[in-house]
């Protein structure tokens, strides 16, 4: 068995995610001003040039805003955000979300499967749907809840890959670390088992081309975990 080897965070980098932590959980408020650069250094007993650095960082993910002669903000990061942004909150608290938080991701992931399907439907070739029963089968065959999520997760990238859109791939894949830990939380409740045959019945109907029954059966999975009997809310 091999081991990583381990890696200590920089000044900047614990910074950033004390920072971050700090406006995510609503301790430090849209519209709060921070304290100038030098006293946040000296509080937080870094240089002023990992706090600048940080801030810099900050602001480009949506968190901050530095007004030149007047200070530095709190913004909104929901509209001054990026996938940096999202990120951020998909990693804040080791992926815990908040119920709200679990809500919006797997709305999110309800339009982002229903456009992977059409995708996949109009272009996708007999071998393309082949692997993506593959895939489905991966989560049946895990040895444990963690490596379901893992699978789970694995199928529904392998979804966006061959959707035929390039950038789905890619916002499939910012949810990474939270989507492991909903679907980790999913199968403690509901089982491995209910996790396959959501994912293979997909598979079935993109298989037939039925676009209109996989978005139907998008809905109610999503219905069902949201609000009905299949609930992984916190």
């Amino acid at each position: 068995m091999e081991f990583e080897k381990l890696v200590s965070p920089s000044l900047k980098d614990l910074f950033i995610t004390h920072i971050e932590a700090m406006i995510l959980s609503g301790e430090l408020p849209v519209g709060q001003q921070l304290p100038p650069e030098r006293q946040l250094a000296q509080s937080m007993g870094v240089s002023r040039a990992v706090v600048n650095s940080g801030v810099a960082e900050l602001e480009r993910r949506g968190f901050l805003e530095v007004r030149p002669r007047v200070g530095i903000f709190v913004t909104d990061y929901r509209r001054a955000g990026t996938l940096d942004t999202l990120k951020s909150i998909m990693t804040y608290n080791r992926g815990r979300l908040r119920n709200e938080e679990i809500r919006s991701i797997l709305e999110v992931r309800d339009a982002l499967d229903k456009l992977a399907a059409a995708g996949i439907i109009a272009c996708a070739s007999e071998e393309d749907i082949a692997a993506l029963f593959r895939a489905a089968e991966a989560i049946r065959e895990a040895g444990d809840n963690r490596h379901a999520a893992e699978a789970a997760f694995a199928f529904q990238h392998e979804l966006a890959m061959q959707s035929g859109n390039t950038l789905l791939p890619l916002i499939f894949r910012s949810f990474y670390s939270s989507v492991l830990v909903l679907w980790e939380r999913f199968c403690a409740l509901n089982g491995v088992s209910m996790l396959y045959e959501t994912s293979v019945r997909l598979c079935r109907h993109i298989r037939d081309r039925d676009l209109s029954a996989a978005v139907a059966w998008i809905d109610y999975c999503t219905r069902e975990t949201v609000s009905g009997s299949r609930r992984i809310y916190y």
